[in-house]
């Protein structure tokens, strides 16, 4: 189980390094040929009181005779001063240590925290720069959130990256409809998405899609208990009709289906519970709302 929403972003790409070559273009440079990427062990400790760690480390192996060179990938959630130490020790050990040149990315979720971030990292005094640092950042101005189905569909993790990296997004909600059913039904990164997700509305809206696409989601609990709970209300069948019937009408909406007035009327007129199971199982598949009814 993915821990925090920090962990998540780092746990994507330690599951798929080769996304890194898809996203370091959108930071505006250009991502060389590789052979490989491999994630590289995170701790940079040099003496032991100073420990310090990277958050995700990886070497790129190009496809030219040069060695390639390393990789460091840093969140950041808001401003800090005091990363510009860390930062440019870390570029400064990595290239003592495994004499390849080092670059760093720095992964925002806001757009402030981007904006400082990218700013140079310049070490001297104003009559003489020792040291200048120009650091990468991925944030939800050059990463897009992906809304398509059909392009959601072809990369995962991209997809995936693009939920995180833009879960502050006033429309969030909508994304999260928008990917549900692609992300959904692969229980690993429907599992980022959840520990990327603020604590809140956002994260109850992802639980409760779960619940919809992703029956055994680990940590939905209380959110399947409540949801079927609602379709079996007090074992009569009067709220248990009502219920499935509200069930219905949720995937449907949940999957981006249209749903008229005519329709929910119809749905929730219904009080057939074989019936109405039926109709459930069509939500989950069906482009139009009033293909749920067949020949009923």
């Amino acid at each position: 189980m993915v821990s925090s929403q920090h962990d998540a972003v780092h746990r994507i790409f330690r599951q798929e390094p080769d996304l890194l070559a898809r996203l370091v273009p959108e930071a505006g440079v250009e991502f060389p040929e590789y052979s490989s990427i491999e994630p590289l062990d995170t701790d940079l400790t040099e003496i032991r009181p100073l420990e310090r760690r990277v958050d995700s480390f990886f070497r790129v192996r190009t496809a030219d005779d040069e060695g390639g060179f390393l990789l460091a990938v840093e969140s950041q959630s808001q401003p800090d001063p005091e990363k510009h130490n860390s930062w440019a020790y870390y570029l400064a050990h990595m290239y003592a240590k495994y004499r390849l040149p080092p670059i760093l990315l720095v992964v925002c979720r806001d757009k402030k925290t981007a904006a400082w971030a990218a700013e140079p990292i310049r070490i001297g005094r104003r009559f003489h720069t020792s040291m200048e640092v120009f650091p990468l950042v991925l944030g939800p101005i050059g990463i897009r959130a992906i809304t398509d189905p059909e392009e959601a569909a072809k990369d995962l993790a991209l997809t995936t990256f693009s939920v995180l990296i833009n879960a502050k997004d006033p429309g969030i909600l909508a994304i999260l409809d928008a990917v549900a059913p692609v992300l959904g039904p692969n229980a690993d990164w429907a599992e980022f998405v959840e520990a990327g997700l603020d604590q809140g509305s956002s994260r109850d809206h992802w639980r409760e899609l779960m619940a919809v696409y992703t029956p055994n989601f680990p940590g939905l609990g209380s959110v399947m208990e409540e949801t079927w709970q609602e379709v079996h209300a007090d074992g009569e069948a009067k709220g248990e009709a009502r219920g499935e019937a509200k069930a219905v009408l949720r995937v449907l909406r949940a999957r981006g289906v249209e749903v008229t007035e005519s329709v929910q009327e119809r749905v929730m007129a219904c009080v057939d519970l074989e019936l109405l199971e039926i109709w459930l199982d069509r939500s989950l598949v069906v482009e139009n709302a009033d293909e749920l009814f067949g020949e009923e």
